[in-house]
């Protein structure tokens, strides 16, 4: 709210400068057509100039702060238009009385002898009618103008804050996530090596404090993200005998390029559930590639071993979280494609960064 509420001030104050300066340009027109005919303007000829332009702003500004929101957004059209009407009417009345006064005392006491007659009243009224209603055309086209930017930019905050809102909530889910599924495996290993398994905690720490204060931002840098997964990686692979094959290709460098966090985590943590079976041979093979156009490619296949019926670690919650913050921060920016071909399970995804 307090982001709309700037933007709200920024553009008011943006409004009120092309104001001044439209007006600024409208009475300091005399002037600028003088300099151009080598002629003066003395104070009686302006001060009777003055007048047109002041009921123009009249008619404008009544329009502008008052019948428009009161009447013409209400849908009271025809209110609007005699509004308008009665108001054009008074205001023609005021500058025609304001003419003759000037032209029956000021102009005579200036010493200007008359060349010829004022035009009749009715040319006289028609026309600043015309222009009158022109001015609060504008007033109305001006009015909607500002009112649908205002709306669309209104828009445009309450969305993104929805969006941040929701990968809040998104990461909230995930973090939780991941510290089940790394306990479940530090389980498993404290089975077969307490040793190790106490270096697995203590990794696990390491590990945490990347997800519960880096993952706090929006984006982070790649280097960081590649040395999280490689920890990961060590940590799971503890467990792993002597039947399972790694292979694990992740650069150092992250070319200073930023991503969100936790993308390719959970690609990575699915591969080990469903790629790992101690009593069978299996395979896990991570790979990450940055391309020179900035696309980064992560590709994971693995060994495909269903979980049983009475297996009830996890709840796919991860992979159906992935797909949601992808849509949200990478919306038509990347692919993730995940396919079972037999036995083995693989898994793609492509950002576009």
């Amino acid at each position: 709210m307090k982001k709309i509420m700037a933007g709200g001030m920024k553009t008011r104050i943006f409004q009120i400068t092309i104001h001044l300066i439209a007006w600024g340009l409208l009475f300091g027109s005399p002037f600028i057509f003088a300099l151009g005919n080598n002629s003066t303007v003395t104070p009686t000829h302006y001060l009777n100039f003055c007048m047109g332009p002041v009921m123009f702003m009249v008619v404008f500004y009544a329009n502008y702060f008052g019948l428009i929101d009161r009447l013409l957004f209400r849908k009271h059209l025809g209110r609007f238009i005699l509004s308008n009407l009665l108001l054009i009417v008074a205001a023609n009345l005021v500058l025609h009385f304001w003419h003759e006064l000037y032209r029956l005392y000021m102009d005579a006491e200036a010493g200007r002898p008359r060349r010829h007659d004022p035009p009749p009243f009715y040319f006289f009224f028609l026309w600043n009618s015309m222009l009158m209603v022109l001015t609060a055309g504008l007033s109305v086209a001006i009015k909607m103008t500002g009112n649908w930017y205002r709306t669309e930019a209104e828009k445009q905050q309450i969305e993104k804050e929805r969006t941040e809102a929701e990968l809040k909530n998104l990461k909230s889910q995930l973090n939780p996530h991941f510290l089940f599924n790394t306990l479940n495996n530090i389980y498993a290993l404290i089975q077969v090596n307490p040793v190790q398994a106490q270096y697995a905690v203590h990794n696990l720490g390491h590990l945490l404090r990347y997800v519960l204060y880096d993952n706090n931002q929006n984006f982070i840098s790649l280097d960081k993200e590649f040395a999280f997964m490689k920890n990961y990686i060590d940590l799971m692979s503890l467990r792993l005998s002597d039947r399972v094959r790694m292979k694990v290709d992740i650069p150092d460098d992250g070319r200073g390029l930023l991503v969100a966090p936790l993308l390719f985590i959970v690609l990575v943590e699915n591969a080990f559930k469903h790629g790992v079976d101690p009593s069978k041979e299996s395979f896990v093979d991570v790979s990450l590639r940055i391309a020179a156009n900035d696309t980064l490619t992560c590709t994971i296949s693995n060994s495909y071993f269903p979980k049983k019926d009475d297996d009830r670690s996890g709840s796919g919650i991860g992979l159906e979280n992935l797909r949601k913050r992808l849509n949200l921060i990478y919306p038509n920016r990347h692919i993730l494609r995940t396919e079972r071909l037999g036995d083995t399970f693989m898994s793609q995804l492509i950002i576009d960064l």
